[in-house]
């Protein structure tokens, strides 16, 4: 018995056990494709240094094909009662069917480096996907920016109004941000993409090892050499990749809320489709911007993001401890949470409508007084002198705007340059190199 039992020893104990537990059986769901792939490249990794047999090996591979097309693809994966987690779980079923030889998987591993990998190629799967839902949105909003490039809209300076926009600067800002969104995931997918299987418990193993082998079978870009350092990355990468999402949740934050000002009375902008809006139970003519509006909600808790990870990290020396558990509380809801703001995000824009000639009404003449003052700067007025004609007319209420424009600055309203910001997020899909990683899972799963 140990000293701090009570006479309620079990009860105690399974509320310890439930505790440190937490939400793993739960989440390890998500990582069970990943377990198995890095067991199957394991095992393949043992054979090549002696210690599974051939026909070992033959047996663990083809039950691992069984578990992950009959089992975990289906969605009938499930950690049974007892078992604290998905390693064990995986452990235990090639065991039952295999006897001694699935007891042999562990060679040369800790849970530490199996939850590492695991991890690493969870996240590596969902920044595919994530890149892929963000490109979507870039896509239409590119779309939408050609489409309504002369469609002006009120430009504001500290939500006054400032000089003529367009909607078609509007939508092509947030496409540009996506860019430098995607600019941090591929940094993100660079860290993430590095092998950390053979640091087992983080001091490595006398076994001869072929970190290399499973390197390349797993499809990682290269590996974390240092094996205290590989186990130091738990945390580091899922602070990353919480960087990366608050990036993209910035994004969709600031376009939410334009959408909310945009699409209330005041403004009256844009108009949004009846399903993203909803009514009030007293007041008949409302039409609530809702989805906008948890899209901003969503997006600035995913701000927080990073210091949530950055807080359960802090002052954490090297090696393992169990709080590094907790990350996956963390990061893999922000993940779903981070996917559907996205998607709802690309449906909002696909079917929002825009209001026309917005400019043409006379409470946005003063947006045209930059166009005044430049025009007598063209005519040969110094700008100071022409900048004081434009105010004084203004003050005397005797201003009448020159609403014909003419931008070609690059980037303006006149020329957007959509197509160099095709090219720049084209560029960057390409960088990812998403098919290595299919491709050493299909051959593993062969």
């Amino acid at each position: 018995m140990k000293l701090w039992q009570k006479d309620n020893s079990k009860s105690t104990l399974e509320n310890i056990v439930k505790f440190t537990v937490g939400k793993d059986r739960e989440l390890d769901v998500y990582l069970a494709k990943f377990d198995i792939l890095g067991s199957m490249a394991h095992a393949k990794m043992l054979e090549s240094i002696d210690l599974l047999g051939e026909q070992e090996l033959s047996d663990i591979i083809s039950e691992c094909k069984i578990i992950y097309n009959e089992v975990i693809s289906q969605g009938e994966f499930e950690i049974f009662e007892g078992i604290e987690d998905v390693h064990s779980q995986i452990e235990y079923l090639l065991t039952e069917k295999l006897g001694d030889t699935g007891k042999k998987i562990h060679s040369g591993r800790s849970r530490n480096d199996q939850v590492l990998v695991d991890m690493k190629m969870y996240l590596r799967s969902e920044l595919e996907e994530i890149v892929i839902s963000a490109k979507s949105l870039f896509d239409i909003l590119i779309e939408k920016s050609n489409n309504h490039k002369n469609d002006l809209l009120p430009g504001y300076t500290h939500l006054q109004i400032a000089m003529p926009s367009s909607f078609g600067l509007w939508f092509g800002a947030y496409a540009e941000s996506l860019i430098d969104d995607m600019i941090m995931l591929k940094a993100t997918y660079k860290v993430v993409n590095k092998n950390p299987l053979g640091s087992g418990a983080g001091y490595g193993s006398s076994f001869p090892l072929n970190r290399q082998m499973t390197t390349e079978l797993l499809g990682f870009d290269d590996l974390n050499y240092n094996v205290v350092y590989a186990q130091m990355t738990r945390g580091k990468m899922e602070f990353l990749s919480a960087n990366a999402i608050a990036g993209l949740a910035n994004t969709i934050s600031r376009m939410a809320m334009d959408v909310c000002l945009y699409n209330s009375q005041n403004f009256g902008f844009i108009k949004l489709p009846e399903e993203l809006t909803t009514g009030s139970s007293i007041m008949p003519h409302k039409k609530n911007p809702d989805v906008a509006e948890i899209l901003r909600g969503k997006s600035n808790l995913l701000k927080a993001l990073p210091l949530q990870i950055s807080s359960l990290t802090s002052n954490l020396p090297s090696g393992y401890h169990r709080e590094l558990q907790l990350l996956k509380e963390i990061i893999i809801p922000a993940i779903a949470d981070i996917k559907d703001c996205l998607n709802m995000s690309h449906f909002m824009i696909a079917n929002m409508e825009i209001k026309s000639d917005l400019l043409a009404s006379e409470k946005y003449d003063l947006l045209f007084s930059v166009e005044n003052v430049n025009d007598l700067v063209i005519k040969g007025v110094p700008f100071r002198d022409a900048y004081k004609l434009v105010g004084e007319a203004i003050n005397d209420d005797n201003f009448s705007p020159k609403r014909d424009l003419n931008h070609t600055l690059l980037g303006s309203i006149g020329n957007l340059s959509n197509d160099r910001l095709v090219d720049m997020m084209e560029s960057e899909i390409d960088s990812f190199d998403f098919d290595k990683v299919h491709k050493a899972y299909s051959s593993l799963l062969s």
